[in-house]
């Protein structure tokens, strides 16, 4: 089973079946897809995204971790955030079955681990923090998913609700989802690194971790291929490309280098700029 890893889609769902339509005509039904979160939101088809990939997801034939723009979706659905005129979810928000959306929604998980070649690896959708162990991934994301898929909902409202200096299931979750830099004392931060030393990854590579990373959330970045991290945000929303990478689970370690294993449709047009959504 081909494994095949997708970068922020947002609602560009054209492009989603560009890719999903050479994956089927190169794999035929033996491969799975692995989709690193923000399905949803600025471009301008989510809820079809969201009903194709709930299926592929109940079929077992795709994995989907939570971004921050499923987190947005959920605090705008709980009343925790105010509608937004850059967001394009209304579809969702509108759609009459919207609380099984919620329900679903909230019991993704915030990462996947897994072995590829001999190599462990996670995919999230923004980060993990640059001492963790895999074990303290899994450990820390099995606990905010406790919280936020409970049966009593307003555990999940008060996880959304709660200030993440209070609250470390809070801080993981804002980590796991929107992460991109860390100061100079450690601290994490939303913000795009102001020099390259500053993202994320870069103190995480020099712990020399066992483990992999797969994830998005980077656009201003571009693709990241580096030895032990596959970055897949290109921007496809803002007129980039959608990237998918094929790893070679044949090789020893499929995130050594070189590797020339990825697939790119390029963007349609412009969806979203910094006005707003462009309509067609």
């Amino acid at each position: 089973m081909q494994p095949i890893f997708v970068g922020d889609v947002q609602g560009c769902a054209a492009e989603f079946d560009e890719l999903l339509a050479r994956a089927k005509a190169r794999y035929g039904r033996d491969f799975e897809l692995w989709l690193v979160g923000d399905l949803v939101n600025r471009g301008p088809d989510s809820l079809e995204l969201l009903r194709r990939v709930r299926d592929w997801v109940e079929r077992g034939r795709c994995r989907y971790v939570l971004g921050n723009h499923e987190i947005s979706l959920l605090r705008a659905a709980w009343g925790l955030r105010q509608p937004h005129p850059l967001d394009t979810f209304d579809d969702i928000l509108d759609d009459p079955t919207f609380p099984d959306w919620v329900e679903w929604l909230r019991r993704l998980p915030l990462a996947v681990s897994g072995e590829l070649g001999g190599r462990p690896f996670t995919m999230v959708h923004a980060a993990v923090g640059e001492k963790w162990s895999l074990d303290d991934v899994n450990e820390r994301a099995r606990a905010v998913e406790a919280c936020l898929g409970a049966e009593d909902a307003e555990r999940a409202v008060g996880l959304l609700a709660a200030n993440r200096d209070a609250d470390p299931r809070a801080d993981d979750l804002a980590l796991f989802t929107r992460c991109r830099s860390l100061t100079r004392d450690g601290q994490w931060s939303s913000r795009d690194p102001s020099r390259p030393e500053e993202a994320w990854h870069r103190r995480w590579a020099k712990r020399g971790h066992e483990y992999a990373v797969v994830y998005g959330h980077f656009a201003i970045q571009g693709l990241h291929v580096a030895p032990g991290l596959r970055g897949l945000d290109t921007g496809c929303v803002h007129q980039g490309r959608l990237t998918a990478w094929l790893p070679d689970a044949t090789r020893a370690d499929p995130f050594a280098l070189p590797d020339a294993g990825f697939w790119q449709a390029e963007a349609q047009r412009r969806y979203y700029d910094e006005g707003g959504p462009i309509r067609a």
